[in-house]
């Protein structure tokens, strides 16, 4: 009889039901895996959204530095006094806690005590020890020992940084505004053509705010407020302070019994007609520290120690700006050609 080899084999017919029984299992087992791989490298601890943080209290803004108007004004208020003279109302800054206090010439003109009222209330005549006219600068000094007194910055601020204005602007004492610094090394001059280096500001400057704090955001003092430019007679963005450096100087050489001594550089000139703004010199003096650094009649003069000097009222005010002995670099052109010249200034001799 001949066997049919195409029938079913029940053997093997259950062979292939467990081999694809065990495929089945290790596909799923595969996958399994890979899901678990997946999520153990997706869920890292460091890649968890971090949990939500409450809002900062009010101390903790005051940690962040949030207020840095309120903390100078903080600083620098108690040390800003009202002063009251024959020539008007004005504001000092409180220079040492012997009882020196720095205020502006103008608000003490002519008189030899004034009336100082203190942040606390407290009221006492005050005597007008020296007067530096030429930049503006008083000392007053009063029977007290127990003054704060402000901190002076004779670091250049920059332009941009935060200003605020301390003083008693119609006759409104302790008064803050703020602003930013909007240029240094301004020239400014006066009614009496005297031009002086200064900082410009804002920060709202108004009559009484002569003689007070320009301040950086630490609280220190970085100028003097002296005047504004206005064409209505109170602030519109543009006041002047005189640089902190400038003020210690000539209240040292007040306090001291010293010459109010001026620096000199010793020529006259104009602003240049050429193509190049700068002071074009007219005339040097003989005997001056000019003379002897080798300056030349229409030598122009373009900075000096790196200030840009656009005219003469520039030049003669950064020269106020030192001191006399100090030397200076001066950059200039002559005949078409770039030079630098070091000068040694002397002493301003008396006008008359």
């Amino acid at each position: 009889m001949r066997s049919d080899m195409s029938a079913t084999d029940p053997s093997n017919d259950s062979r292939k039901k467990w081999q694809s029984l065990l495929g089945s299992v290790a596909y799923f087992a595969l996958v399994a895996l890979v899901v678990v791989g997946v999520y153990l490298v997706s869920s890292d601890p460091k890649d968890e959204p971090p949990e939500a943080t409450p809002p900062p209290t009010d101390s903790a803004l005051r940690d962040r530095g949030e207020e840095p108007v309120a903390d100078a004004a903080a600083v620098i208020l108690p040390s800003v006094v009202n002063i009251q003279s024959e020539s008007g109302i004005g504001s000092g800054v409180v220079f040492s806690n012997d009882g020196l206090i720095v205020t502006a010439a103008h608000i003490v003109e002519g008189a030899e005590t004034v009336r100082v009222r203190f942040l606390d209330g407290a009221q006492t005549e005050g005597e007008v020890i020296g007067v530096a006219p030429q930049v503006d600068i008083a000392v007053i000094k009063v029977e007290r020992t127990d003054l704060v007194p402000a901190s002076f910055s004779v670091e250049k601020p920059r332009v941009g940084q935060l200003a605020v204005a301390v003083g008693s602007p119609f006759t409104l004492e302790s008064t803050v505004t703020a602003g930013i610094i909007s240029a240094v090394d301004r020239t400014n001059c006066t009614d009496g053509e005297l031009c002086l280096s200064m900082l410009q500001t804002d920060a709202a400057i108004n009559p009484g705010n002569s003689g007070g704090a320009l301040v950086n955001r630490y609280g220190e003092v970085v100028g003097i407020n002296v005047s504004i430019f206005s064409q209505s007679g109170s602030n519109e963005g543009v006041g002047f302070a005189l640089p902190s450096e400038t003020v210690i100087n000539y209240v040292d050489d007040i306090v001291a019994g010293r010459p109010l001594e001026t620096a000199f550089l010793g020529v006259r000139g104009e602003f240049s007609p050429g193509d190049r703004a700068g002071a074009l010199i007219t005339a040097v003096e003989p005997g001056t520290g000019a003379e002897e650094a080798g300056l030349m009649v229409e030598d122009v003069v373009i900075s000096l120690d790196g200030v840009i000097v656009q005219g003469i009222d520039d030049l003669a005010a950064q020269v106020r700006a030192h001191r006399p002995g100090d030397t200076v670099t001066l950059v200039l052109i002559r005949d078409g050609v770039e030079m630098s010249i070091n000068v040694t200034l002397g002493v301003r001799p008396p006008s008359g």
